[in-house]
Parts: structure tokens; C-alpha cells; sequence
């Protein structure tokens, strides 16, 4: 099973991500959660502590590793380098191990724009294929608000995408945006989740604009993603059995 999570900023995409690899991994499966956002935020919301998270080092930032991969120096121009580096690896040696779910941080590239031809968006995207194609844990990746690290030779190998949605046209217009963009590298499976609703108005709001794409589940506004939030720990710690029925609506569709 090979899940994108996908929306526009501070809908709640990475909370999502981060409750439904916890619940896969309560119940035995293998789960690898890959936080592909730039404004990384799947670490805290798995619950990992602060402390914790600054043991981590995103993939893009490993200087040494993506050197050592692709053969070249970074910060120097004009080089050659490979252009399928091994990176079978990688998942398994840089993860960091939480409650059953191996993370792994992709990170931003500084500098080149998006789709730079560098040495890290080479490993990124060769990474992302391999994790793609070639594992067979669950995977779970919290994309940005697009899907700049997916391409055509990952597209198959994506079972859905979900995009999550709150009550708002910027929202919705952006859940057009990324499904034309998934379209056109062969995603065709997108599903979306509802966030954030506070009444029944609000959920028809959603469905007026985005008539023609299946909805998973809605879950409603609550504090208690604040709290955790604050608290530092994970939402599904949090969530009480009407919220934790919504979140499970997504695992049952994907088993």
C-alpha cells in the first residue's frame, strides 16, 4: 500500500499522515512514514519530542550521504554526477524508529528552484522511486501542497492520493490544482478527507465545489488537535471514539 497525503498548507495534512501511520503500525503492519514537505511537520505530529527531533537530519541536508551517492561536491558547479544512485538503503539505515513507524525526512533543497537538476533532487527523486517501486512496507508519505518529489516513473507504483480539504475556496482550489498536477503524471486515484468541519453546511460547501471526487471521511473541528499539538504529543493519543471512527473510515477503505 503506497499512500500520498496531500493539500494545501495548515489543512491538517501531516496530522492525517501521522494518525494513519499510527494506527496501521498498532496493528502489526510494517509502516514507513516519509515526510516529503519542505515545512516539515510529520515529526511533530507523530509525537515525536523536540529534543528528539533534532537527532534527526533530513535527507536532503546529509551532505555527506548524498556526496558519497552521487559523486559530487555540493556547492560546485559544473559537475559531473550519477544520475541513479544507490540508495536501497537508505530507508533502512536513516529512519528514525517511533511507536512502530520508521520516519524518514526527505527535507527542502536549497537553492535551484523546484525540479533542479542537482545532486540532491537526483537522490531525492531516486530515493522516492525506490521507496515507491521496490519496498513493501505501507507506505505513508505527507507530500507539500503539490507533488514535486512524485513523477511519472513513481506514478504507478501510488495506489491513491489523498488530498485533504477544509471548509474554504483557497482549500478547494488548491485540491484542483494538485489533482490536475497527479493527473498528469498518471495519478488517477484521488480520494479526498474532509477537515475541519464545524457544521453541516460546511461539508456541503466541500461537496459543491469538488462534486466528482470521492470523499473518505469528514472530521470535525476539535480542540483536541490543538491540544495535542501544544502538548507535543501525537493526536491519535487524543482522539475520542467519534474522532477515532472517522480516522479508521480511511484504513478500512484502504484494507
Amino acid at each position: 500500500m503506497k499512500i500520498a497525503i496531500s493539500g494545501k498548507g495548515g489543512v491538517g495534512k501531516s496530522t492525517v499522515a501521522a494518525v494513519i501511520a499510527l494506527m496501521l503500525a498498532r496493528t502489526g503492519k510494517s509502516v514507513l512514514a516519509v515526510d516529503a514537505d519542505p515545512d516539515s511537520n510529520l515529526a511533530s505530529a507523530l509525537g515525536i519530542s523536540g529534543e528528539a527531533q533534532r537527532e534527526i537530519v533530513s535527507i536532503a541536508h546529509h551532505k555527506e550521504l548524498i556526496e558519497e551517492r552521487t559523486g559530487a561536491k555540493l556547492n560546485e558547479y559544473g559537475q559531473m554526477f550519477k544520475l541513479n544512485p544507490d540508495v536501497s538503503d537508505i530507508a533502512d539505515k536513516y529512519a528514525y524508529k517511533y511507536k512502530g513507524v520508521s520516519l524518514l525526512v526527505l527535507g527542502a533543497i536549497k537553492g535551484g528552484g523546484a525540479g533542479c537538476a542537482c545532486a540532491e533532487s537526483t537522490l531525492l527523486r531516486a530515493l522516492v522511486q525506490n521507496l515507491v517501486l521496490r519496498r513493501n512496507e505501507i507506505l505513508v508519505m505527507d507530500m507539500e501542497a503539490g507533488i514535486e518529489h512524485l513523477g511519472r516513473s513513481t506514478a504507478a507504483g501510488v495506489d491513491d492520493m489523498i488530498v485533504v480539504v477544509e471548509p474554504g475556496q483557497r482549500s478547494i482550489d488548491s485540491v484542483k490544482r494538485i489533482a490536475r498536477m497527479a493527473n498528469e503524471i498518471g495519478i488517477q486515484k484521488i480520494k479526498l478527507v474532509i477537515n475541519k468541519i464545524k457544521s453541516q453546511d460546511d461539508g456541503q460547501f466541500i461537496r459543491s465545489g469538488l462534486p466528482d471526487y470521492e470523499i473518505l471521511t469528514s472530521i470535525p473541528y476539535s480542540e483536541k488537535f490543538l491540544q495535542a499539538d501544544r502538548n507535543g504529543i501525537s493526536a491519535l493519543d487524543v482522539l475520542d471514539e467519534k474522532l477515532l471512527s472517522c480516522f479508521q473510515r480511511i484504513i478500512d477503505y484502504f484494507e
